[in-house]
């Protein structure tokens, strides 16, 4: 095991509300960089209450991995610290708790600093101590990152102002009903704008990680990580979000509860009978309400979510035919292939990004649904109930 002096990098300071001290520990298992020069990329991570743990752990170790030769774990060529003004460690949303490897770091030391998030809680305000380290670290030119909810904490202390904020797909109506006057963009993976950084999480935190080695490091590190990390490819800030979600303008808020438990029950769909006790209702009085506001039944609703679902998977991924069909639900690919055509116009195999390729044309444009025709402004919201 190597000893603290083993992971030291050269002298800098650690901030504990406004005192500074000389020397600090990065993260790591030793090494550092040659003597009186600083390493290409220095990140500060900040743990917000209830964060992620798969979005740090995957952010951390892609600097991990481009940071050293092999698998050695080394902060020579990129070096990080968990960061907190408290001693007591940060309990993540799956209650692993995570301490801190450093106190609160000189901004002059970092080139980034991020915040990562994980349960909303709307009521509860940003640490005071943390809201003035990151207005001095905004204020000395240092960029910050906000990792999925992160990015709510960045817009609580005021830091987003003028600039658009990369949310999830499911988080987006939360983002809007705490910062109306906010932009807020749920098709993306992370945006970059005037010194500030937001991502909308879960494995786009790989893909933020493997955009900032590439520039401070090289393209063959960050290749390196994701090939260690096992990820296919690379994904540009601007690439579509996973399952972009269906929202509709609809008032009843068992309506939008029971749609957005189908939303997240589309690989093993919930009977509807199931749906409708979650919500105090009987199957009969959720068949009146649909039918009322959608003009469909609910099962029907349900498998359109599912073979809307599948329509993205087709257009976005070369997976095959029969694993889409399983995680939009269907148990049979012949059922799935014979729905998919009746709604789309088109077989499955038809519209693979390979065969569009060889016919030279674009994808065949996805047919909307009649509300979300109607209300085209709310494509990209999640349903929220």
């Amino acid at each position: 095991m190597s000893s603290a002096s083993d992971r030291r990098l050269a002298p800098a300071q650690e901030m504990t509300g406004g005192t500074a001290a000389p020397g600090w520990v990065w993260a790591g298992t030793g090494g550092q960089a040659p003597r009186g020069q600083r390493p290409p990329l220095s990140v500060g991570i900040i743990l917000a209450e209830n964060f992620t743990l798969s979005a740090l752990s995957l952010f951390v170790d892609h600097l991990r991995l481009a940071a050293d030769e092999g698998d050695r774990s080394r902060p020579i060529h990129a070096r990080w610290a968990v960061m907190s003004p408290h001693a007591t460690p940060m309990r993540s949303s799956c209650g692993v708790p995570v301490g801190r490897t450093s106190k609160l770091i000189d901004p002059a030391q970092l080139d980034y600093i991020a915040v990562v998030g994980g349960i909303l809680h709307p009521s509860r305000r940003n640490d005071p101590e943390i809201d003035a380290y990151l207005h001095a670290a905004a204020r000395a030119g240092v960029k910050l990152i906000g990792i999925c909810t992160g990015s709510f904490i960045l817009c609580r202390a005021g830091l987003m102002e003028g600039r658009r904020t990369c949310v999830s797909w499911y988080h987006y109506q939360d983002f809007q009903d705490e910062f109306p006057e906010q932009t807020a963009v749920a098709d993306r993976l992370f945006i970059e704008e005037r010194n500030r950084i937001t991502c909308a999480g879960g494995a786009g935190a790989a893909d933020l990680a493997i955009h900032l080695i590439a520039r401070h490091l090289s393209r063959s590190a960050a290749q390196k990580a994701s090939q260690v990390m096992l990820f296919d490819r690379a994904r540009a800030g601007t690439d579509v979000q996973p399952h972009p979600p269906m929202a509709e303008a609809v008032a009843d808020p068992r309506i939008r509860r029971a749609m957005l438990l189908m939303e997240q029950n589309l690989a093993d769909p919930l009977p509807i009978v199931r749906i409708a006790e979650r919500l105090g209702l009987s199957t009969r009085q959720m068949e009146r309400l649909f039918q009322a506001a959608l003009g469909q039944r609910p099962a029907a609703f349900y498998r359109m979510l599912r073979l809307r679902y599948a329509r993205w998977l087709i257009d976005n991924t070369e997976r095959s035919v029969t694993d889409i069909a399983l995680d939009a639900g269907f148990a049979d690919c012949a059922h799935f292939s014979r729905e998919f055509k009746k709604v789309h116009g088109f077989a499955p195999s038809d519209n693979r990004p390979r065969a569009r390729r060889d016919r030279g044309s674009a994808a065949t444009p996805a047919p909307q649904h009649p509300v979300q025709a109607a209300a085209p402004e709310l494509a990209g919201m999640r349903v929220f109930g």
